[in-house]
């Protein structure tokens, strides 16, 4: 892929994404489908949360006109069916069983054709990318907490998925990473704090899934031992490690793993002293980083068996470390809306 084409998928999905994010906003608000303030949530007025809709117009254009692959084309309709899911989520709860029923059909309908992770090498890579994939994209559908986080990851989790994609010759495979920061960046004019729209579950889980099965298009060829789960670990490692701070910080208070509340590393580090706008671009940094990892690792410049070491070794730190930061305090105000 040329230069010229690679910076006009992202320019095209940015322009598609700020502007199709106004109608987006005005129908919410117009049809009251909006994130009311309460509980542990901070926003002061109804937010619309929609936003999802946008990313998704954005991404398609771009990724149908260019993909010629089997697969890329695989993975665009399996995103759009999870974003549905999502959509409907937002608009009437479906619950966690059906959701998830949903979500696993709809990605093992996409492993089947040939996106998977050569793990183990059998037919076992089968069930396992199956289940990797909708963990990563609920884990990306719970980073979206915050104004302007998950948007900032995407960037930055998108530009650097291309740059690994032109590293190993995998053009084709660039497309959707391309497309998506694009279409998030555009996104990010109205998300960024303060929030005028949220992604909801139809962005959220449409970003997640997108990433998740453009890292196993990307990390699936044979080579070193470790090179899958190195890869496909360091690139989805801010939000893996944000899943992991919150269940295991909800299992040491009692609190069941799938209430909301403000005790994921977003809220951590507000704790910690970071404004909120601080707090997304150092996700996107930390995203950007494990990302380059992940770069070096699939340019042989790092072997994946250290990759992994070091990636589970300073996940699990962090992990530990980010439960000395106190988040449930008795009667303490939430520090920013909280949707998960």
């Amino acid at each position: 892929m040329s230069l010229a084409v690679s910076m006009g998928t992202v320019v095209s999905a940015a322009a598609i994404g700020t502007a199709a994010t106004v109608p987006v906003r005005r129908f919410a608000l117009w049809s009251r489908l909006t994130d009311r303030p309460g509980g542990h949530k901070a926003h002061q007025r109804p937010t619309p949360y929609l936003g999802g809709l946008a990313i998704l117009i954005a991404t398609l254009p771009p990724v149908a006109f260019l993909a010629d692959d089997p697969a890329v084309r695989a993975v665009l309709l399996g995103a759009t069916a999870l974003a549905l899911v999502g959509l409907i989520d937002d608009i009437r709860p479906l619950g966690p069983v059906p959701r998830l029923l949903a979500e696993t059909l709809a990605t093992l309908a996409v492993v089947l054709n040939g996106v998977r992770a050569p793990v183990t090498g059998t037919w076992l890579d089968i069930p396992l990318t199956t289940v990797w994939i909708v963990v990563v994209a609920n884990s990306y559908n719970l980073l979206d907490n915050m104004d302007g986080v998950l948007g900032a990851v995407a960037v930055a989790t998108g530009g650097m998925l291309a740059v690994v994609a032109s590293v190993i010759g995998e053009y084709e495979a660039a497309i959707i990473p391309l497309a998506l920061a694009g279409a998030c960046a555009g996104f990010l004019v109205h998300n960024w704090t303060p929030a005028r729209i949220f992604m909801g579950d139809c962005g959220s889980l449409f970003i997640g899934f997108a990433i998740a099965c453009s890292a196993v298009l990307l990390f699936d060829g044979p080579g070193d031992l470790g090179l899958a789960p190195a890869g496909l670990l360091l690139v989805t490692f801010v939000a893996t490690v944000d899943t992991c701070v919150v269940l295991v910080s909800r299992r040491k208070a009692g609190r069941s793993p799938f209430s909301g509340g403000t005790d994921h590393v977003t809220h951590r580090l507000r704790l910690l002293g970071l404004s909120v706008s601080h707090t997304a671009l150092a996700l996107a940094a930390a995203s950007a980083l494990t990302c380059a990892l992940a770069c070096a690792v699939a340019a042989q410049a790092l072997p994946p068996l250290l990759a992994l070491a070091l990636a589970v070794g300073s996940g699990l730190v962090l992990v530990v470390l980010l439960q000395g930061v106190d988040a449930y305090p008795a009667a303490r105000p939430a520090l920013q809306p909280s949707r998960r």
